[in-house]
């Protein structure tokens, strides 16, 4: 059984605790690791370590830093079979989607960010003949980035990248519950050439090193992606000592489904946003809304549809949906079924664990509730939707609005007005016409409401992970 280290100042080395804990793999049951149980020393010696690179690493001239970004974005395409397999058994998501989403999206954050610095661009401002002002953007020092589980080595590099093209240095703390590919990334950032100290890595709990993280005086910044009660408290850790924050936390997305929508479209794109890696993504549509006179039609095809997908082996190529991450969390996910039960609902099809060794839940549609039930309102986060029927724009809007969360929308008409008109509408961050996860990394990606503050993406990640400076010379 492998036996994981922490990756500081560019070397290997156990927790100071000397105590480690079980990662335990989703679709068996058993234990497939062993990680540091790292604690506060750990994390002040990586940011020594990231402190002690800074100066040096800050200084490297851009072009130095894209090509080492890009060597290590071309050494993760290289290795793309075995990082799919490892966070397949690590996860419990479908190789086939490993393959198609989350580590392609890995190598494509190193590259994007590595040529990204190449076209930055600075404001000048004449002040009549009197002085010219002009703005500097310079890195910070260590950043402090917390990646969840649901996408592993995806949702870290899209931290990692942009973090040290701009010159700071980093420590990062991935999942307790999917740590495999971060240590993998670190191994290959030393054959990258990325020097000691840039790129550090500490594993644990996040009450325990992620706190000490998000405490740490020496850490001006932090970027946080996760539940939304621990974003809270992220958030109260960092503010005392006036942190940089970028907090992307939970979702409950809706997903709009107008009469005149292309039906075809819209079931098979409403299967994917609802049941892709397990409905462990925080973009996932979990509540549709269907025009009534169109909702017979869509809830019959989408319910044959969803008993189409083949649940299974997470390692077979023909597996569309794999494991939840753990067992506490399938429990969640049972809870949530069973309450919606209670509330008054109907499972229209799913709604049990699978008989198999592992941590399995069949693809759940639930219908019957209204948006005041718990079961439309809390972020279940696995493979559990509702389908409900609106009579107007307007009880659309309203319908999809009625959460504390507003991360990402879906609208699907063929009428542009609209779509336009509903999309200004909408309390969600970002909201997709006719498609779902068509992502740009040049525009900004974050959350209205309790789903999070602050953008990343394009420029607005590289504008995070940097300080605007206004100098005035006197002319």
């Amino acid at each position: 059984m492998q036996r994981l280290a922490n990756f500081i100042g560019g070397a290997f080395v156990p927790p100071a605790s000397g105590s480690y804990l079980e990662d335990v793999g989703p679709a068996t049951g058993e234990v497939i690791a062993e990680i540091p149980d790292s604690d506060a020393r750990d994390v002040d010696a990586a940011v020594a370590a990231a402190r002690a690179a800074f100066p040096v690493w800050s200084r490297t001239p851009t072009e130095q830093r894209s090509r080492l970004l890009l060597r290590l974005a071309d050494l993760i395409e290289q290795n793309l079979e075995e990082l799919v397999q490892m966070e397949s058994r690590d996860n419990g998501k479908s190789v086939s989607l490993a393959r198609r989403l989350d580590i392609p999206r890995a190598v494509l954050n190193f590259r994007f960010f590595a040529t990204a610095i190449l076209h930055q661009a600075s404001e000048a401002h004449v002040t009549d003949a009197t002085a010219l002002n002009y703005t500097l953007r310079q890195p910070l020092g260590v950043a402090g980035l917390i990646s969840p589980w649901n996408l592993p080595l995806y949702l870290l590099s899209w931290k990692i990248a942009p973090a040290i093209a701009s010159g700071n240095t980093c420590v990062a703390k991935p999942s307790e519950l999917t740590p495999l590919t971060a240590n993998r990334l670190a191994e290959l950032s030393l054959e990258a050439g990325i020097p000691a100290g840039v790129i550090n890595i500490v594993h644990g709990l996040g009450g325990k090193a992620g706190a000490a993280l998000t405490k740490h005086p020496n850490v001006p910044l932090i970027s946080f992606t996760g539940g939304t009660v621990t974003g809270a408290s992220v958030a109260a850790n960092a503010a005392p000592l006036f942190k940089k924050l970028s907090l992307e936390l939970g979702g409950k997305n809706p997903n709009l489904i107008f009469a005149d929508a292309d039906l075809d479209d819209a079931v098979a794109t409403s299967l994917r946003s609802s049941f892709w890696n397990q409905g462990e993504i925080c973009l996932c549509g979990s509540r549709i809304f269907v025009e009534r006179s169109a909702y017979d039609a869509f809830l019959e095809r989408f319910i044959a549809a969803t008993k189409q997908l083949r649940i299974g082996d997470p390692s077979e190529e023909t597996t569309d949906i794999g494991a939840l991450v753990s067992e506490a969390h399938m429990q969640k996910v049972l809870g949530y079924i069973e309450l919606a039960k209670e509330e008054g609902g109907t499972v229209a099809t799913g709604g049990n664990r699978v008989d198999r060794p592992g941590f399995f839940v069949e693809p759940t549609i639930i219908t019957g509730l209204g948006c005041d039930r718990r079961v439309l309102q809390e972020e279940i986060f696995g493979p559990v939707v509702t389908v409900t029927p609106f009579d107007s724009e307007d009880e659309a809007i309203a319908f999809a609005n009625s959460t504390r969360y507003g991360l990402s929308a879906t609208v699907w008409t063929r009428d542009l007005q609209r779509a336009h008109r509903v999309a200004a509408a909408l309390d969600s961050g970002t909201i997709w016409i006719n498609t779902w996860l068509l992502r740009d990394l040049r525009v900004p990606f974050g959350g209205m409401k309790e789903s999070g503050v602050g953008r990343e993406g394009g420029m607005h990640s590289l504008e995070f992970f940097t300080e605007a400076k206004n100098v005035c010379v006197k002319l």
